[in-house]
């Protein structure tokens, strides 16, 4: 995986992003595909996210992705789903009789975080550092 730092930080943030088109129609094929894939991939080089593992289907996208932590997943999704309809209804007019609305992508999103911990990983890290006098209060502990 790739770690991302800088002058006071350190992060791997990684997240599995899925979101089909409007009506789950299988238009991503040929060219469209081809510039679908491209478009996403400058659309993530300008807002610094590198693809880890990318699928264009017919009628979905898959992306594994690493993200900075300033980053919102949110707000990454709604540029590569509007930047990519924009662009794919500019330069295909024949998608234009299907998606008449303006409307390329179906609404939401799915997405898991992923990395190399699990939640029992980090519980018992956390419980490894508790100490015998955390039960008395003295340090905070979340339970």
């Amino acid at each position: 995986m790739v770690q991302r730092s800088n002058g006071h930080t350190v992060s791997e943030m990684t997240v599995h992003i899925v979101w089909s088109t409007k009506y789950r129609y299988p238009v991503l094929q040929g060219d469209i595909k081809v510039r679908c894939r491209k478009i996403l991939m400058q659309i993530c080089e300008a807002e610094d996210v590198l693809i880890l593992k990318g699928v264009v289907s017919s009628d979905h996208i898959h992306m594994h992705i690493n993200y900075r932590p300033s980053q919102s997943i949110s707000e990454l999704v709604r540029k590569l789903k509007g930047r990519t309809s924009r662009k794919l209804q500019q330069e295909f007019p024949s998608l234009n009789k299907r998606y008449w609305g303006r409307h390329f992508w179906a609404i939401g999103f799915g997405c898991w975080s992923s990395g190399n911990i699990t939640d029992q990983m980090v519980n018992e890290y956390l419980e490894h550092h508790r100490k015998p006098e955390d039960q008395d209060g003295s340090n905070f502990i979340l339970e």
